[in-house]
């Protein structure tokens, strides 16, 4: 039996405790820990399951109480051990990454001591003991795994006196998925009918797309990344993308948001719903179109793990750095060196950067994508004339450890990169869903823990506690939908990690963190932007949000998912 288990807790933020210079007010939002939100999958196999084979006789019947007397295997029962008292009770949570945590409830009150074995399916094994006299023990195991995938946990109590074994098993999946590259492929684009109808998606309407099962992603993916595009909007809206259509079309957040006439992308990472679709939904109040690239995708196996870097940027043609100094034309391309620099090992297989582009003389797009490769039919950054626009990307790295970034425009434009992680074989640090995206923080709203709704201020940082005060964080990456609204000015966003323990802030000791070149967003006066940032936390799980702009914006930021190594 499978259930799912969901536990929403509402953001804390801290009292504020005045103002620390250079800082927004000190009260980051979402402590004590941000993945208490992030639910699990629970497991049970009930004591009816329990199969008992009698030493004496060699029979194998059920557990007293059992219904149809069905073995854990599927085997048809025997009665000749119904005299037994001897049942199991297993129920296994999935909260970590890699681990499980299981309830063993072992339940005999005629048996003489009892010797239990917990084989976790992979080779290794846990034992205890229970006195004789009888006895309900109830007890707590934690198991980590190696290597993600389903496994079989079979736990024996034996009865040493006459050979009578009791057993119940349950069967199980790691929460955690790996990484692997996908060559970039139009999923979805609603103005072709590739993926879905040749129809623009209605108002307050949503779109299924089939994802697990197509385009080479396979069957057993539980996660994907996908750059969302909405074009030829004639009213100003919001897209939404979730594994089921009610939690897309209840969605509290957003992912892309738009006005009228803009072509607007994002990088979104999201759970895919268990029968291999995520939802699309149109927030706003006019039809639009929406396109969905694929790059990537993540399943329970191994494959490639994250490896969190700090925000570094490689490529500038407006200073000749990681390039030649100048605009890439119009139809044309510059390779980047990205494997073996800023970080990122030479066996990579992916990277994940920030691009940007600013300074073009018309509009057009950016692409993305591994040398050695055609230039696909995708994009991942659309602009106008003169504007600077930023999107998120993953992107596989070619055999000779470059990607390419394509100028589709017809007229010159200058490219920004900046890296932010990478995928690795050699990484076991895998991604953990959340499955639906929570708001860690809205300025636009007071908090009950203090914080007085205000915009983040001009040319400072916020701080945000995202686990407890910890001098060992357990998340090694955050997944986090970022997006400024009711902007006052011209600015951009930048996500780096906090360098102070969350104690620092709290006894002033915190010392401010080195104003960060790199760039998550961008935005003009009046406008709603979002991206995606993909950061470590510090080395006391927090985070630092900067407005880098010379005005007030209020920020929002979502929970999408985390990387963990446990």
């Amino acid at each position: 039996m499978r259930n799912r288990r969901l536990v929403i807790s509402a953001a804390l933020v801290a009292a504020g405790m005045g103002l620390v210079p250079g800082i927004a007010q000190a009260a980051p939002g979402a402590g004590p820990d941000a993945t208490l939100g992030t639910g699990g999958t629970t497991y049970s196999s009930p004591a009816e399951r329990t199969v008992v084979t009698k030493g004496a006789q060699g029979a194998q019947g059920a557990a007293p109480g059992a219904k149809g007397a069905q073995g854990a295997q599927g085997t048809q029962g025997k009665q000749g051990a119904q005299d037994s008292s001897t049942s199991i009770y297993l129920t296994a949570h999935t909260d970590g990454a890699r681990s499980v945590e299981l309830r063993t409830h072992v339940i005999d009150f005629d048996a003489p001591a009892l010797d239990v074995t917990v084989s976790w399916g992979d080779g290794t094994t846990d034992t205890y003991s229970l006195p004789a006299g009888g006895a309900s023990d109830a007890r707590d195991l934690k198991h980590k795994y190696a290597v993600l995938g389903t496994y079989d946990v079979r736990v024996t109590a034996k009865n040493a006196a006459d050979g009578t074994e009791a057993v119940n098993e349950l069967k199980f999946t790691t929460r955690g998925a790996e990484f692997t590259a996908h060559e970039p492929t139009r999923l979805l684009d609603t103005r072709t009918g590739t993926g879905a109808a040749k129809a623009q998606v209605g108002p307050r309407s949503s779109v299924a797309l089939k994802v697990a099962g197509a385009a080479k992603v396979p069957a057993g993916a539980t996660a994907v990344a996908l750059n969302v595009t909405v074009t030829n909007a004639t009213g100003a809206g919001h897209v939404s993308v979730q594994s089921t259509k009610d939690r897309a079309e209840g969605a509290e957040t957003s992912n892309v948001n738009f006005a009228a006439g803009q072509t607007v992308p994002n990088l979104v990472i999201e759970a895919i719903g268990e029968d291999g679709y995520i939802h699309l939904f149109n927030g706003g109040w006019e039809a639009v179109d929406i396109i969905a690239d694929v790059t990537g995708y993540f399943a329970p196996a191994h494959a490639n793990g994250w490896g969190a870097l700090n925000p570094t940027r490689v490529v500038d043609t407006r200073e000749g750095l990681g390039a030649a100094k100048g605009q890439v034309p119009g139809q044309g391309a510059v390779g980047v060196e990205i494997a073996g620099r800023a970080g990122v090992p030479k066996g990579a297989t992916a990277v994940a950067v920030n691009l940007t582009a600013t300074n073009p003389r018309s509009a057009g797009h950016l692409t993305a994508y591994p040398s050695g490769k055609a230039a696909p039919a995708t994009s991942n950054v659309n602009f106008t004339a003169g504007q600077t626009v930023a999107n998120s990307a993953v992107v596989p790295i070619g055999p000779d450890g470059k990607i390419n970034v394509r100028n589709g425009g017809w007229d010159p434009a200058d490219v920004v990169v900046d890296v932010v992680g990478y995928y690795t074989p050699e990484s076991r640090s895998a991604l953990v869903a959340h499955g639906i995206p929570y708001r860690l923080l809205d300025t636009r709203k007071d908090s009950w823990g203090g914080w007085k709704a205000g915009p983040l201020k001009a040319r400072t940082h916020f701080p945000m506690r995202l686990e407890g005060d910890t001098t060992t964080p357990d998340v090694d990456g955050w997944v986090l939908n970022t997006t400024v609204t009711d902007t006052r000015g011209n600015g951009f966003l930048s996500v780096t990690p906090d360098p102070n323990f969350w104690s620092d802030y709290a006894n002033g000791t915190a010392v401010t963190p080195q104003r960060p070149v790199s760039s998550v967003l961008n935005w003009t006066k009046g406008a709603t932007v979002a991206n995606v940032a993909q950061t470590p936390g510090g080395k006391g799980g927090m985070i630092d949000l900067w407005n880098q702009g010379w005005e007030d914006t209020h920020l929002l930021v979502d929970l999408l998912a985390y990387y963990q190594t446990d």
